[in-house]
């Protein structure tokens, strides 16, 4: 995969977002470097989601700014913005028989206009794209003919042929088995590790404490805690987070914490 150039990665401060009557997210304020891989957790309804879509700039705040590569999103055009931050949505829908390369042909739609159409530099991506994701041998096959670790992996390389600083997924690994969830996660440390800014939404907090740089926290639309993994995730925050009693073990090698719950009621 080829390195991208270091950049600022993404700032939010003071972000609030929400509907009408209604406020989601109040003051959200942190900040993911380049080359990192942050994870936002918290219970169902906490604001992830409406959160992720205000960075994306697909849901305008009430106040507060977003920064993406140096440069406030909400201050630019959609497109300029969707050069900077790419969004792989939670159940993504694609056209019916799109072909794998079809599918990450749409990765490309930022940087097409009237005077700009396909180019060797738009081919070059997505083959980078598919290259990267181990996705090259599946371009002819139909998506919906594959199996969801594969479907995925498809997803992701049409995020990265975007080829945006900041890359925002909402719950990559929801309806996966375990095999593919390590996959698309180490895949995921591998976009980060190729330069790019990578923030997703993520209901394992194990998972979250193994591949993440950074956890942050959400309970009712606010953000509670953030840092890394072995410094965050501990008894406290998962009480306060799911009202879960749990034991906080070290994993081997690398003694990411592995979040375990207490048996309610006895043995």
């Amino acid at each position: 995969m080829t390195s991208m150039s270091a950049t600022p990665g993404l700032e939010v401060r003071a972000l609030s977002a929400g509907y009408p009557g209604r406020t989601v997210v109040r003051d959200a304020e942190f900040a993911v470097p380049a080359g990192r891989v942050a994870a936002i957790v918290g219970p169902n309804g906490c604001g992830k989601s409406t959160l992720l879509r205000t960075l994306a700039r697909l849901h305008r705040p009430e106040s507060g700014t977003v920064h993406a590569d140096g440069a406030d999103v909400w201050r630019m055009s959609r497109r300029q913005a969707a050069r900077r931050i790419a969004l792989l949505p939670q159940s993504p829908r694609a056209p019916e028989a799109v072909t794998v390369a079809g599918l990450v042909r749409y990765g490309r739609h930022p940087h097409q206009g009237l005077l700009r159409q396909w180019s060797r530099e738009d081919e070059e991506a997505v083959r980078q794209a598919l290259a990267a994701t181990g996705t090259t041998e599946l371009a002819a096959e139909r998506l919906d003919r594959l199996s969801g670790g594969q479907r995925q992996r498809c997803w992701l390389a049409m995020v990265l042929a975007q080829h945006t600083p900041v890359v925002l997924l909402d719950e990559p690994t929801s309806a996966l088995d375990l095999g593919h969830v390590v996959e698309v996660l180490e895949l995921v440390r591998e976009v980060a590790a190729a330069g790019r800014t990578v923030v997703m939404v993520q209901h394992d907090l194990a998972a979250a404490a193994r591949y993440a740089d950074t956890v942050i926290a959400m309970k009712d639309g606010r953000v509670i805690a953030e840092g890394a993994p072995r410094d965050t995730v501990d008894e406290a925050l998962v009480k306060e987070l799911y009202a879960l009693d749990a034991d906080i073990l070290r994993a081997p090698g690398d003694a990411s914490p592995v979040v375990v719950p207490r048996a309610r009621g006895g043995n």
